[in-house]
């Protein structure tokens, strides 16, 4: 018994080893020193937020944009830059590192695809297969690809081709893609990390990278991949982060990847958007759903959000049972059905969109007059983000938050973290202020037809929602990681096969269509198309069970 124990000898040895080590660290520490001394100068000029105002004839050709870029901006009708833009251009146009921070909807987008196709058109660099001249990452799918669509038409006006890499699609036409020759990737760092070790992509050539959203990125446990994609890229190549907070991690980034960067903080944190109005509906659990069926119906898009993905899913379905034409998006879908789903949200197909934070962070859908927080989220950098979704770019919008009187606590913190003075309103179904909130005139379809037309989602993986465009959205999985939503064929493969397998036999499917087509003829064609359409959009159809 006592051999198993340590002696005194050796419990004296193991802090003798151990502290030597301890003290070399810190005894060569002036270096760490300075790396401190320069995070907190870089964090204090972070958090100072300058206010920019913009004459009414500044220009982008008076930032420094080339007359080529600023020809491509007037045709697609940009013509005034905005705050973020003109404190962070003729800086990033100069070359220099940027450390950037704006409000959601601020237009930091073309605050750093500029500088972008500016470096690339003026360098003589020629495009080369598997090696990208330029590199842009973002958290999620949704956001690479409403920047993929930022830059489309000014590249076309360069010659400039561009790509977007992500995960839940096929590896194949990226690596065609990577082949053909790309000048900018616009990529998730998972699917992208992917690529690089199998040696489809080299990014020994990147003159400039981009980190969009670095903050959301390290939330959703990105930060190593980050890292190791930086460490592949040139040390002198120019770099952009932009960031609303330098936490989780994004100050290490500064730290090690960017040489003496230029801070512009626009906006802090808790920026508030003066158009954008907040109210606070204190409901009972049971006029819950009868409160939202009221706003959705009103004229207009609205923007749903949960907490869940389960949560999306299930209200989705409650709201086309009342007659309110809604689609889905959330990490479970396929991303062709949620690509699908935004097209119809976008070209008003469907008026509502019931979403998690998967939304909350890139997506631009014009005139979302209302963003409705059916479960308010757990922190306030995602009520912000949440709520940036309308008032965009100037516009004006509305922000409602259902509370419970288990919420009262919770929502009362949340606002006070985020900046915010909602206007609270006790209420119940039939308040006038629900016509205030969301005017015009309530409009149903038949829900038996929406509810016919509806293949609900058979990509469903789970009903929480982990992080649903990070890592944490299921881990690996038999495709890949599950991060950025890679691996999902894979899954999805294995539940349509289950799918089919616990459908009803085939006697009972014929009465299904039966029922449809007789509900058909008592519902007005306007109605037939708009439900339909809306119906078919939320979460895939049978359709597209059926080819895929």
């Amino acid at each position: 018994m006592a051999a198993r124990r340590p002696t005194s000898t050796q419990s004296a040895q193991t802090p003798s080893t151990s502290r030597p080590r301890r003290r070399r660290r810190s005894d060569g520490a002036p270096r760490p020193k300075v790396a401190q001394s320069n995070k907190a100068v870089t964090r204090a000029a972070y958090e100072q937020v300058a206010e920019v105002v913009v004459p009414d004839n500044l220009t982008f050709a008076d930032l420094g944009v080339p007359a080529s870029l600023v020809a491509a901006l007037a045709a697609a009708g940009v013509t005034k830059p905005f705050p973020i833009q003109a404190a962070t251009l003729p800086d990033a146009l100069a070359g220099k590192d940027v450390l950037g921070r704006g409000r959601t909807g601020s237009g930091k987008t073309y605050a750093f695809v500029l500088p972008v196709l500016a470096r690339l058109a003026a360098s003589r660099t020629k495009r080369r297969p598997n090696h990208p001249r330029a590199l842009i990452l973002a958290p999620t799918r949704e956001l690479a690809t409403q920047i993929q669509a930022s830059i489309t038409p000014l590249t076309d006006a360069l010659d400039l081709r561009t790509m977007t890499i992500f995960g839940g699609v096929g590896h194949g036409p990226q690596i065609t893609g990577l082949r053909k020759g790309a000048d900018i990737v616009v990529a998730c760092p998972g699917r992208l990390e992917d690529h690089l070790q199998a040696g489809h992509v080299k990014l020994d050539a990147v003159e400039i990278t981009v980190l969009d959203e670095a903050d959301h990125m390290a939330d959703l446990g990105f930060l190593p991949a980050v890292r190791r994609i930086l460490e592949a890229t040139p040390t002198g190549a120019q770099r952009l982060l932009f960031s609303a907070t330098l936490d989780a991690g994004v100050d290490v980034l500064v730290q090690r990847f960017m040489t003496e960067p230029v801070t512009h903080s626009v906006d802090s944190a808790q920026s508030p958007v003066s158009k954008m109005t907040h109210h606070v509906l204190h409901v009972q659990p049971d006029t819950r759903l009868p409160v939202l069926v009221d706003l959705t119906a009103a004229p207009g898009r609205s923007l749903v959000f949960t907490r869940t993905k389960y949560g999306a899913k299930s209200l989705t379905k409650k709201l086309i049972a009342q007659g309110v034409p809604a689609v889905e998006l959330h990490g479970n879908l396929s991303q062709g059905a949620r690509t699908r789903n935004l097209e119809a949200f976008s070209e008003g197909t469907a008026k509502t969109l019931v979403a998690t934070d998967i939304a909350a962070r890139g997506i631009h859908v014009d005139d979302v007059a209302l963003v409705i927080h059916a479960d308010p989220p757990i922190e306030h950098k995602a009520y912000l983000h949440r709520s940036g979704r309308t008032a965009r770019a100037g516009a004006e919008g509305t922000v409602v938050t259902l509370m419970t009187d288990a919420q009262v606590r919770d929502v009362r913190d949340l606002t006070r973290k985020a900046g915010i003075a909602p206007t609270i309103t006790k209420l119940s179904t039939g308040d006038p202020l629900l016509s205030e909130l969301a005017p015009g005139e309530r409009t149903f379809v038949a829900p038996q037809l929406a509810a016919a037309s509806a293949g609900r989602s058979s990509t469903s993986r789970g009903p929480a929602e982990s992080g649903s465009a990070g890592r944490g959205a299921g881990g690996r999985s038999a495709g890949g990681r599950g991060g950025d939503g890679r691996g999902a064929g894979g899954r999805g493969s294995r539940r349509r096969r289950g799918g089919r397998g616990a459908q009803a036999p085939s006697a009972s499917r014929p009465a299904s269509s039966g029922s449809a087509k007789r509900s058909a003829p008592t519902t007005s064609t306007a109605s037939t198309s708009r439900s339909g359409g809306a119906a078919a959009f939320s979460a895939g159809t049978r359709a597209s069970r059926r080819t895929s």
